[in-house]
């Protein structure tokens, strides 16, 4: 499981890692009708090199900080 801190709306599309398992993910798009967590998710299966269907939203879908899973 990893700890998420979205922030939406940014200029640039950038993970960065600050902890073991803590990550905060600036992405272009904005938080309007999902399209965040989608952008969220191709972000993170890009950096981690997997399917997009393998990580999942657990907790926080809603919210700017979530838990993803991801599935190997």
């Amino acid at each position: 499981m990893l700890k998420i801190k979205v922030m939406p709306n940014s200029k640039i599309n950038l993970i960065e890692k600050i902890g073991q398992d803590n990550y905060k993910i600036k992405i272009m798009e904005k938080a309007i009708d999902g399209k965040a967590n989608k952008a969220v998710i191709s972000a993170l299966a890009e950096y981690f090199n997997t399917k997009k269907s393998n990580i999942n939203i657990v907790k926080g879908a809603m919210s700017s900080k979530k838990i993803i899973e991801i599935i190997v």
